[in-house]
């Protein structure tokens, strides 16, 4: 039997594509010695494209990955993979919340890779809410990756547990306790200390009235890229919440991926 390592596409599959110009396939692939699943966007039209890794927000069917929104970002030419984290949608493990399940994002890189239409030296990261935190430890633990985007993005798992009462419960149950009887597990998924780190570009958005990751979150990152001396940018949406209205979301999108052809290695 050939051994396998991370990031090997065990299986593909036709998924129904929102968008005629955007082809869509469910991709079973390694992580940690198990199978686990993602959605893969690759235009139809022939050429070389940047990578894309979208690292979705939320835990098991909360948040889950939706394919007119990776459709919509491999509209804009880039070939996109979006990992459903171990343990959803039939793949194997358990989601973690940041702990080992980050694997599935560095393994995700791989996939993309090994995609003949990716340019390998130009692979971007792009995550939501609580892909922030899973963004942040793949652009510590990866030296391949171009820019970094993070949206209304978790910064930091110990904020995320005092400010989120209604998700206390599964932070106890996913991680195993809290931060004060288990402190060394909700730091140990918290990127901030690990931040000089990160060698790409990074943008951060982020609205100023967000109550499901709140604006502090965002201001915490800045402060530590910032202290860091690390390269980064500010998009603060005045007034916007954890979602924004879908003209202005397409408008942002675009801009976020022109921010991100511009970057170089």
């Amino acid at each position: 039997m050939t051994e396998r390592t991370d990031g090997d596409i065990i299986k593909r599959k036709e998924y129904p594509s929102p968008n005629p110009r955007v082809r869509l396939e469910e991709v079973t692939y390694w992580s940690d010695g198990l199978q686990v699943k993602g959605l893969l966007a690759t235009p139809t039209a022939e050429g070389r494209y940047d990578g894309l890794l979208y690292l979705r927000g939320g835990i098991q069917h909360v948040g889950m990955v939706r394919p007119a929104r990776i459709a919509q970002f491999a509209s804009h030419g880039l070939v996109v993979f979006a990992p459903y984290y171990r343990g959803n949608r039939g793949g194997e493990g358990k989601d973690e919340f940041a702990g080992e399940d980050r694997n599935d994002a560095v393994a995700g890189v791989e996939v993309l890779k090994q995609q003949a239409s990716v340019d390998s030296e130009r692979i971007h990261l792009f995550s939501f809410s609580r892909g922030g935190i899973m963004a942040l430890w793949t652009a510590i633990l990866r030296e391949d990756l171009t820019s970094m985007v993070t949206w209304a993005g978790v910064s930091d798992v110990v904020f995320t547990y005092k400010e989120r009462e209604d998700m206390r419960r599964m932070m106890k149950r996913v991680i195993g306790g809290t931060p004060n009887n288990m402190p060394d597990a909700y730091r140990e998924r918290t990127a901030l200390f690990r931040v000089h780190d990160i060698e790409i570009p990074t943008l951060i958005i982020h609205g100023t009235a967000d109550t499901n990751v709140s604006f502090e979150q965002a201001l915490l990152l800045e402060n530590a890229l910032r202290d860091a001396n690390k390269e980064y940018e500010t998009w603060y949406l005045e007034g916007f919440t954890h979602y924004i209205p879908p003209e202005m979301n397409r408008k942002l999108v675009k801009e976020a991926v022109d921010w991100m052809k511009s970057k170089s290695r």
